[in-house]
């Protein structure tokens, strides 16, 4: 299978959000830790992964921020963003591909808590 066939099949793993819920794809972290020759440990990093405060926006549910009495405002993200959001939040699951697995999270629209430009260095605390 080529490259370009194997991020499709990837692709078209990744379902579109019903109701008001959003996808969220997880950013992977480096194998090092920022600025060191340090090696993050395999079950280090799957453990931050999973308790991920940062992700970032992929798609809208058709019903997400639609509520104008709970979103007076309009929505509070959009497809695109970097978003922080609450540990462990949402429904998790993982799609493999050629370059491993990729972790993705179905969040409602008000678990989001903020909307960042860079998310590099924002780690739970």
């Amino acid at each position: 299978m080529t490259e370009s066939a194997e991020k499709q099949e990837v692709a078209s793993k990744i379902p579109e959000p019903t109701g008001y819920r959003i996808l969220i794809a997880i950013p992977k972290l480096d194998d090092k830790f920022e600025n060191t020759s340090i090696v993050r440990a395999e079950n280090y990093a799957k453990r931050e992964e999973m308790a991920s405060v940062v992700g970032m926006v992929l798609k809208l549910g058709p019903l997400a921020y639609k509520d104008e009495e709970k979103f007076p405002t309009g929505p509070w993200c959009k497809e695109g963003d970097f978003i922080v959001m609450r540990s462990y939040s949402g429904t998790r699951f993982k799609i493999a591909g050629n370059e491993g697995e990729q972790e993705f999270r179905l969040i409602n629209d008000d678990t989001v808590e903020a909307v960042v430009a860079d998310p590099r260095g924002i780690t739970r605390a």
